[in-house]
């Protein structure tokens, strides 16, 4: 009892109201959202204008929508190209069916929050009825011409009580293709109208704008009037920084279009200027450190100065000491739950599992970011059933496991668990720690942190929580900043006290909220893989969380006492087949696993594809290679071993024997994961019963390399025959000259 009226003291002392901290800083710096970098700053000014730089009202609350849907959708659903050429005949988008409402039932299952649509990608496709273009759904069968996806989707995300977003597509392949273009059309800027009158039906809304602008951004403002004005609200305008082709120096006047936004959709943040960033990649991945206050080199409310996006470290002391303004823009993750961001089929396209989902939305939501995830709807016009299920499933884990704060009945202040974002609590100084007493022993392994960004800014730079267990403290995890929240996720733990350490911070700690969670944990994802002697193995995914207690085996903490079953003749494995012991020797063309806990509960099932067996395969040729590389590393079983050719040029070659014939029916390429050099964008493929006499076997296309370097597969139209296969490189993503080739297989029937 006395112990604990001593901690019960010592925690009323422990944190200082807000007001009173700011009352004991008589040259505190005000709150906002940008400051600029003075010639006089010291390093410590430089830091204290960061901690007092915070989100907007608007960007504060994406950031609470925490995990969000993308849709793609459109002619490429039908074509099934990633990007499309802007020259499709609208009829190709054969439509029959739509079904906005399952879309938006599944998206509420999973917890999400808000939509963000593809009213008009690259190609120039618009998918509501625009007066301003014939290049779109109206020029479909669909619904005799009368169809419009956004409106269905409007009144379905109403229905649901989930937020819309809409992604318009800068870039116009249609327009810059078709001989009448507005883009690049190098017409001359003059004061425009919006909305410019147009035929067809009149506009409710009757406010007028004037912009100078040329004809191509009079076209990209009068679509985003229509958008903003009849589908409301929007909360987000997605700018997709892609630009697959340019023409005649088209500039865009992002001046123009954000002076609309905000007069029209005022609580809407912009993604891809000031308001919201990409993440730096579109696979999923995750920085250890997000800090959201990041430097720029220029005014970024003028939306310029910003710097390059996938470096690892975007936000550090060292790079804010070379700025020349501070700004608040935070990050969005985002990536696709199939292989390519629109729909292409249920039988080759890999879906994410559930367990994949749910990593990436603890990582990306728990790692001071939004999760954007996208969901493409199939030819039918819905969700197919396997993304649906995986949503479902993602849901349901996140409502059991973050149902319920362990530390609720703890002796801690009420403010840090009452869910309210405005009472929060300061640490006296800028390190220490925080020790919860709970009433009895909790299971735990998530601790989730959250600083009072929208009012105090991101200071926290180093944490570490310790469980109290046979009389003295334990590390379980550790991390650096935390900003709007963080989630440190670590092996079970039982005890009835934690601490919460503050090891490095930029001024004194504010936190807004602290919880402990327990989340069921699941047996392991898993991996298969065969050797060049053609063994197979299959084992638990290597992930790094970003925190290595003692050097522990995290993943056995993490999913222990597993066993994993496996088939060889496609069907679903379960505890009745085949038990993995070790590398197997196998002719099988497809094998599927699974994990199992002692407890019957199942992992996501994994399956591998198996290509011809290399054992065999032998280099003929290859253009050139860099001094190192042989040729032979492009097929030796390895991932993180890759061929590459010299520096010469977009065309490059490699050349290998199969040993003896095959009947080929596809070939995967995939590229190394080092860095973006070498990525094949298009190639073609060809193939030799002799090596000397050569078939053109297709051509291919590998979009988004660069940003989500995977594994990717082209199948031929027809099988053909051979022994011998040149795969040849026709474009290098990015500015790269130089092709490189982690592994290469081939597949037969």
């Amino acid at each position: 009892m006395k112990r604990k009226l001593m901690f019960a003291l010592c925690m009323s002392s422990f944190f200082t109201p807000i007001y009173a901290q700011k009352q004991m800083k008589s040259d505190a710096l005000v709150f906002k959202n940008t400051y600029a970098i003075e010639v006089q700053d010291s390093k410590k000014d430089i830091i204290a204008k960061a901690v007092h730089i915070i989100p907007t009202d608007k960007q504060y609350e994406a950031l609470k929508d925490e995990f969000i849907a993308f849709i793609h959708f459109g002619p490429n659903t039908f074509t099934k190209m990633e990007w499309g050429s802007g020259t499709e005949d609208p009829k190709i988008f054969d439509l029959k069916h739509l079904d906005t409402d399952q879309w938006c039932a599944a998206m509420k299952a999973a917890g999400m929050k808000k939509v963000i649509f593809t009213a008009k990608h690259h190609d120039g496709f618009v998918l509501w009825q625009s007066r301003y273009t014939k290049h779109g759904i109206m020029s479909t069968g669909f619904q005799q011409g009368q169809g419009d996806i956004l409106r269905d989707l409007s009144q379905s995300c109403k229905k649901y009580g989930l937020k819309l977003g809409v992604y318009l597509s800068p870039v116009d392949l249609y327009q810059i293709e078709n001989e009448k273009g507005l883009y690049g059309n190098q017409s001359v800027y003059t004061e425009r109208m919006i909305p410019e009158r147009a035929s067809g039906r009149p506009f409710k809304d009757k406010r007028t704008f004037r912009y100078k602008v040329d004809d191509y951004n009079a076209y990209f403002l009068n679509q985003l009037f229509e958008l903003l004005t009849e589908y409301g609200p929007i909360h987000e305008v997605w700018f997709d920084g892609a630009h697959p082709k340019t023409k005649g120096g088209q500039k865009y006047n992002y001046t123009a279009w954000r002076d609309l936004i905000s007069n029209l959709a005022p609580k809407a943040v912009v993604f891809g200027k000031e308001d919201i960033r990409w993440c730096g990649n579109e696979s999923g991945k995750t920085r250890s450190t997000e800090w959201n206050v990041i430097p720029f080199d220029a005014d970024p409310v003028q939306m310029e100065g910003f710097r390059d996006l996938t470096d690892e470290d975007l936000g550090s002391r060292e790079k804010l000491y070379s700025a020349k303004f501070l700004h608040y823009q935070q990050a969005e993750t985002n990536t696709s739950i199939r292989e390519g961001w629109f729909y292409r089929d249920d039988v080759y396209q890999k879906v994410r599992s559930a367990d994949d989902v749910f990593d990436i939305y603890e990582r990306a939501v728990g790692g001071n970011s939004t999760f954007l995830l996208n969901i493409p709807p199939n030819r039918d016009g819905r969700f197919s059933d396997e993304d649906v299920n995986v949503l479902h499933a993602v849901g349901e884990r996140i409502a059991l496991g973050y149902k319920n704060n362990l530390l609720t009945g703890s002796n801690l202040d009420k403010s840090l668990l009452d869910n309210n974002d405005k009472t929060n609590k300061a640490f006296p100084t800028e390190t220490g720690e925080l020790i919860v007493s709970l009433p009895h022993k909790v299971k735990l392994n998530r601790l989730v942190i959250q600083e009072a960004v929208h009012s105090s800014g991101e200071r926290i730079e180093q944490h570490a929580l310790d469980i109290w267990k046979d009389g003295k403290w334990h590390q379980v995890a550790t991390a650096t900043n935390v900003g709007y929240k963080r989630i440190l996720r670590f092996p079970a733990q039982e005890t009835d006290r934690i601490r919460l350490r503050v090891l490095a911070s930029r001024a004194t700690p504010v936190l807004a909220g602290l919880g402990a969670y327990y989340v069921p944990t699941r047996p392991p994802q898993l991996d298969i893989a065969r050797d060049t002697e053609g063994k197979v193995s299959i084992y638990p995914v290597k992930s790094e969380f970003g925190w290595k207690p003692h050097h522990e085996d995290i993943l056995k903490n993490l999913n222990n006492d597993f066993e994993i079953y496996y088939t060889e003749d496609g069907t679903i494995p379960s505890a009745t087949f085949q038990k993995y012991s070790g590398a197997f020797e196998s002719k099988s063309k497809l094998i599927k696993a699974i994990a199992i806990d002692k407890d019957g509960a199942k992992g996501a099932i994994a399956q591998k594809e198996m290509g011809i067996p290399k054992q065999r395969w032998n280099l003929v040729a290859t253009s050139s290679s860099l001094d190192g590389k042989n040729g032979r590393e492009a097929f030796d079983e390895r991932a993180d071993s890759y061929w590459q050719s010299q520096v010469t040029g977009p065309v490059q070659e490699l050349v290998v024997d199969l040993g003896t014939a095959y009947s080929i029916v596809a070939f995967s390429y995939t590229p190394q994961r080092k860095n973006a050099e070498g990525m094949m964008q298009s190639g073609k493929l060809s193939v030799s019963s002799d090596g000397a006499h050569w078939e053109d076997a297709g051509s291919f296309e590998f979009g988004n390399l660069i940003n989500d370097p995977s594994t990717r597969t082209y199948r031929l139209k027809n099988a053909k025959k051979a022994r011998f296969v040149k795969v040849e490189s026709t474009v290098i993503a990015g500015k790269s000259q130089s092709l490189a080739i982690a592994e290469l297989d081939f597949f037969t029937p």
